[in-house]
């Protein structure tokens, strides 16, 4: 879309012109807020790993998997629709990322180990001296 021109769905008919399938192309997963050095540590572990993100939003503070649902079909459909998961029916498309990118509403977002990093050695200033013996 370009300019200011908003398109207008029909109530359950968003997804199917949604060509990108946003949703179904990663996890997310609640993760404790972390609070210590040992709590960022840990998160810097598992941003250590393929396709793995970390946000913070005002729901919590999040993980998210970027790997896309074994049922996608190429065209954005999913394989499975009459018996998917009942997370994938209670999702709602009233206002999701077709209409905009979430991590516009992101306090924080962490897309890679160096961002984390980065965030961790500004945040506790002596970071890097609990590597020296």
């Amino acid at each position: 879309m370009s300019g200011s021109a908003k398109v207008v769905f029909e109530e359950g008919n968003k997804c199917a012109k949604c060509t990108q399938s946003i949703c179904c192309t990663y996890t997310t997963q609640e993760i404790p807020a972390p609070r210590s050095k040992d709590d960022f540590d840990h998160m810097l572990w598992q941003m250590a790993h393929q396709d793995i993100q970390i946000y913070k939003d005002e729901d919590g503070w999040f993980l998210v998997a970027n790997n896309e649902c074994r049922f996608l079909l190429p065209t954005g459909g999913c394989q499975i629709h009459a018996t998917r998961p009942q997370v994938c029916r209670d999702y709602s498309n009233d206002f999701c990322e077709y209409d905009e990118p979430a991590e516009k509403h992101f306090d924080h977002y962490f897309k890679t180990y160096e961002n984390l990093l980065t965030y961790c050695r500004k945040r506790f200033k002596n970071w890097d001296k609990r590597f020296v013996d």
